[in-house]
């Protein structure tokens, strides 16, 4: 990180560690999907109840983004991102020699909380970037954040199937070590942006939500689609596994087929700076419609599998790019609290998605959880309509910087 008149700024090398650590930490969240069945036959367990570990981490990541990701704006980054990766390591620990699920869901939940470490490098890489290239320097943190999503579910698939499933959380926690050394030389402090207590920052982001639609019709388009998202990823293990007899190592490499996502991150990024997050916004869900249309024959048609899965992260991902983009041009002083906000709302979709999910697969098989996935894609466009009643010559817009957040006096 070098240094300018006006602070801290956003360096390649800096881009790079932030990418890398977003991934890691988001990864932890990951590691669970491809070893479910896994799971399911070490404990003796339903594929309804080890599905419930998704949801669980996702409930997780809520809590940590309500109450964790906020104290990016009045603590010093460098040391939070440095806390939350060690106490991810101790989770990913305690998983690796979990004896029963009664220890595995706590310790799930641990990591979900933690793992948001992914969150405060997306909100410090919009806080350093110049205004003109905030889209692409978080279009670039979150390719690699998406990649850590990617490259957790494959990554567990082939360390399970050689060495088993404990050594894929083994792994885990000594990758969080090291991004925690890592971090604590690399990243510079930067000082945070308010002072005021925990109780009325955390009552600011109520505020914030409030206060700005854009933000509150963004929070509900990445909770239909990261819904749908999970939709998928929560029950095409389980497909997998009954339909084609498929291990974890081969389960796991099917997460390689969402690499077209973080492209999709990129150059959701790059569009979003132009102006054009609205207009994007609409094709992205276009392809998620499309995606589960192509899913319903999956499992006799490994073509239709591979094509929607592409088609569906593709969509995802570049509608969620296209939404932080939106949202972190409202009000410069308070980026992590509109993480916050944005991502609660998001990843409260999620749970919904997985839940929904687990427990869909177990009653209708792949046809119902394709049809509840269509149904989250269905809405996310009917919401977009009640947006576009201006001529398209009028969507290709910049949402201008916003008002002062909202927050206690200093030293409140």
């Amino acid at each position: 990180m070098s240094s300018s008149p006006d602070g801290p700024v956003l360096t390649t090398r800096l881009v790079v560690l932030m990418a890398v650590g977003s991934g890691l930490s988001v990864a932890s969240n990951y590691y669970v999907q491809p070893l479910l069945p896994r799971l399911a036959d070490t404990f003796g367990a339903s594929s309804w109840a080890v599905g419930l570990l998704v949801t669980v981490s996702q409930i997780g990541y809520v809590a940590g983004l309500g109450l964790v990701v906020p104290l990016g704006d009045v603590v010093e980054r460098r040391r939070l991102v440095i806390a939350v990766s060690v106490l991810t390591a101790a989770g990913l620990g305690v998983m690796a020699v979990a004896p029963s699920l009664a220890v595995l869901f706590p310790a799930v939940a641990l990591v979900g909380v933690t793992s948001v470490g992914a969150q405060i490098f997306v909100a410090l890489a919009a806080d350093l970037a110049r205004a003109d290239q905030r889209g692409r320097a978080v279009g670039s943190v979150m390719a690699g954040l998406l990649m850590g999503v990617l490259l957790a579910r494959t990554v567990a698939g082939l360390v399970a199937a050689t060495a088993g499933w404990r050594a894929v959380y083994a792994v885990g926690a000594v990758l969080m070590v090291a991004l925690a050394a890592l971090s604590a030389r690399e990243l510079t402090p930067v000082p945070p942006s308010v002072r005021t207590s925990y109780r009325r920052l955390l009552a600011s982001v109520f505020t914030l939500y409030r206060e700005e639609p854009v933000l509150r019709r963004r929070g509900v388009y990445g909770a239909l689609g990261f819904a749908s998202f999970s939709t998928l990823w929560t029950s095409v293990a389980f497909m997998l596994d009954e339909a084609y007899g498929y291990g974890e190592a081969t389960i796991g490499l099917f997460a390689l087929l969402g690499v077209a996502g973080a492209g999709a991150a990129q150059f959701a990024g790059r569009v979003a700076d132009a102006g054009w997050a609205r207009v994007s916004t609409l094709g992205f869900f276009v392809t998620l419609a499309v995606s589960w249309a192509v899913l319903v024959p999956a499992e006799g048609s490994l073509p239709a599998l591979i094509v929607g899965v592409v088609l569906l992260d593709l969509a995802v991902q570049g509608a969620h790019i296209s939404n932080q983009s939106e949202v972190y041009r409202l009000r410069p002083d308070a980026r992590s609290r509109l993480t916050t906000a944005y991502m609660c709302v998001n990843f409260t979709g999620g749970v919904v998605g997985s839940a929904t999910s687990a427990f869909i697969y177990g009653l209708g098989g792949w046809s119902a959880v394709c049809i509840v996935g269509a149904g989250f894609s269905a809405l996310a466009l009917a919401l977009w309509l009640t947006e576009a009643r201006w001529p398209l010559r009028r969507m290709r817009h910049a949402v201008p910087a916003g008002r002062p957040a909202p927050v206690a006096a200093p030293g409140a």
